[in-house]
């Protein structure tokens, strides 16, 4: 209860400022934190966001230029929409082909629009999602439902004129586990989405609901399986009604998750078949702000990335201002939570100033939370880093938590060291390579590995701008592991290192390497302190070591 007054008090200070009450928006000085997921789903369906054309190289420009948007309005990651209905953005095995592409369904369009998509998301540094549409199939004599009769005749049921897989039989759940398995081992996607992961709207649900959430959690536990089999890196996420269900306080309305369609997602958290939940919270008022908190203290750990309805921005869908829009960022930020837009066109094309606003709100970095409930070690620190002319350069980290792929991210800042928790010193992410052009400007630089959890381990520093502040104190911690030191680039003259004790007596003196053995002392607080050829000497700062 403590927890979700506290939630309420946020709410109410966040929708009581009126803007004649501060020259600041809501959010203007709430520090932007360095690890939120910003996403947005990538419709596929009748061309929605992409395609918008079937000539294949205007495609590809589009596709790019989309994704610069994204990338400038502060985007991570894009959920694109790789099984649409019963049919595919890629070559599969299992089922035909998307026809927004080639213009003609089940012909594919000469290239790989899923392989590309991926490949410019990460070119970009934002982590691309496969986005698999599950029991919906499209119309009953589309190219997808028909190929699904004819191959799988008893995993399809038929509610007027649309075409469903059946979550009651068993070998649903089989089927659909295998096309993710199939997209997990084939490309190096960073999740998979799972949309109308749910008893349809349509469906007369004739089982207990019990029976009902235990089919549909039998889908997600096949596919949660499947994937993590292949890659346990690959983050599960789907996204499920807005509201979970009634809350003490307040209704759902009838339409809830839980109750209403058998989606169970909450559990799913719990269980850890789910890493992401993108609940669509397509809402206003009370239909919102008390199911975001519901979603934000059931998140046990995992990541909750509200989907915002943006497209009720157009006046052919609906009413909203943009401060409705503006105010559910700013909640859901102070509640932890990320964000996700609902539709990527309706964002890029500033539909009411909603790409101005995403760019000031999501105007510094952010990289996705990690997966620390995987339990992996994160990797070691980069070696040898400098700057020659403008490429700055370092040498790669070791991964310890068994994945492959180390990422990289750069920090830069006047202040030494770089301060890697803050995410304006955050300058490139998610780099494959081990160097980076960087600007000419005299400013120090950090990098750190990131394994494919999300995990970072300790930074390497180079320091050029020995500033005032360079005397200022770091705190490292190690369990007794080497501690990685800062470069000393052309300004410090540090030959060897002192260690000194917490009351500032000395313990040892060492060379001056980038890492540093303290494998020998005790547990306790230490000073740093660099040793120069004449004998001078600057503070470095502190560490503690303390044993397993």
């Amino acid at each position: 209860m403590r927890h979700f007054c506290f939630s309420l008090i946020i709410i109410w200070s966040v929708l009581t400022l009126k803007a004649q009450d501060a020259p600041t928006l809501p959010w203007d000085d709430t520090p932007a934190p360095k690890h939120e997921v910003r996403a947005v789903w990538l419709t596929i369906i009748s061309g929605l966001d992409w395609p918008s054309t079937t000539n294949q190289e205007q495609q590809k420009r589009d596709l790019s230029h989309i994704l610069d948007q994204l990338q400038q309005g502060g985007i991570n990651t894009v959920l694109v929409q790789a099984r649409v209905r019963a049919t595919t953005i890629y070559p599969s095995a299992m089922e035909p082909w998307e026809g927004g592409f080639s213009g003609t369904p089940g012909v594919a369009p000469g290239y790989d629009p899923l392989q590309l998509c991926i490949d410019e998301c990460h070119r970009r540094g934002m982590e691309c999602h496969a986005w698999v549409v599950t029991l919906p199939i499209g119309k009953w004599n589309k190219i997808g439902a028909q190929q699904m009769r004819k191959k799988q005749p008893k995993l399809v049921k038929r509610i007027g004129e649309d075409a469903f897989m059946d979550p009651e039989n068993p070998e649903t759940a089989t089927y659909l586990a295998n096309i993710c398995r199939e997209i997990t081992r084939n490309y190096d996607i960073d999740g998979i989405h799972l949309d109308y992961i749910r008893y349809p709207e349509q469906w007369k649900i004739k089982v207990s609901r019990a029976k009902g959430r235990e089919n549909i959690t039998r889908i997600a536990r096949a596919i949660h399986d499947a994937v993590k089999q292949e890659k346990p890196w690959v983050k599960m996420s789907c996204s499920p009604i807005g509201k979970h269900d009634d809350l003490t306080r307040y209704r759902a309305g009838g339409w809830n998750a839980r109750t209403a369609v058998c989606q169970d997602a909450q559990e799913w958290l719990r269980t850890g078949l789910m890493d992401q939940l993108y609940p669509m919270m397509y809402f206003q008022g009370d239909n919102f702000y008390p199911f975001a908190i519901d979603w934000q203290e059931r998140s046990y750990g995992r990541t909750v990335v509200p989907g915002l309805g943006i497209y009720f921005l157009d006046p052919r869908e609906g009413r909203w201002t943009l401060d409705m829009v503006e105010r559910q960022l700013s909640v859901v930020r102070q509640l932890g939570l990320g964000h996700c837009y609902f539709r990527s066109r309706f964002f890029t094309d500033n539909v009411k100033g909603i790409y101005d606003l995403g760019k000031r709100f999501d105007a510094k970095p952010a990289l996705v939370p990690p997966m620390t409930w995987e339990g992996r070690p994160a990797p070691t620190a980069p070696t040898a880093i400098q700057l020659k002319g403008n490429r700055l350069s370092w040498g790669g980290a070791q991964d310890r938590s068994g994945a492959p792929d180390l990422h990289y991210n750069v920090y830069a800042s006047p202040d030494f060291p770089v301060d890697i928790t803050k995410a304006e010193n955050l300058m490139a992410m998610r780099l494959a390579q081990t160097d980076i052009l960087v600007p000419s400007n005299n400013v120090n630089y950090a990098v750190t590995a990131m394994d494919r959890y999300g995990q970072e381990g300790p930074a390497v520093q180079l320091l050029l701008n020995a500033g005032p502040e360079y005397a200022a104190p770091i705190i490292a911690r190690s369990d007794g592991r080497p501690i990685a030191m800062p470069e000393k680039g052309a300004t410090l003259d540090a030959d060897f290192v002192i260690i000194e004790n917490a009351l500032g007596q000395q313990i040892t003196i060492c060379p001056y390497s980038h890492m540093l053995n303290i494998s020998n002392l005790p547990d306790g607080m230490y000073q740093l302190r660099s040793l120069g050829r004449k004998g001078r000497n600057h503070r470095i700062g502190f560490f503690t070591k303390k044993s397993k």
